[in-house]
């Protein structure tokens, strides 16, 4: 199983998200919390607001790819929090 997830932050009064893929939504989020994720995550809080599981990890990655771009769905989902 594979996930596709979306983090937010509040950083300089803005909520800023990141969306990604991996196969254990857990750890990869503690990874990001302690700095050892993505470089764009470093040093700041995240919350986990959505995932979607995927039963490949090539499916996943394309609908990573389209969450990535569709910034309109991401910013609905960060207004639900």
């Amino acid at each position: 199983m594979y996930y596709v997830y979306l983090i937010i932050s509040k950083y300089n009064k803005r909520t800023i998200s990141y969306v990604g893929y991996t196969n254990n939504l857990l750890k990869r989020l503690q990874l990001h919390n302690s700095s050892k994720g993505a470089k764009f995550t470093k040093g700041k809080k995240w919350k986990l607001i959505y995932f979607k599981r995927y039963d490949t990890k090539s499916l996943a990655m394309k609908e990573e790819y389209k969450l990535k771009k569709n910034y309109k769905k991401r910013n609905i989902l960060k207004k639900g929090n």
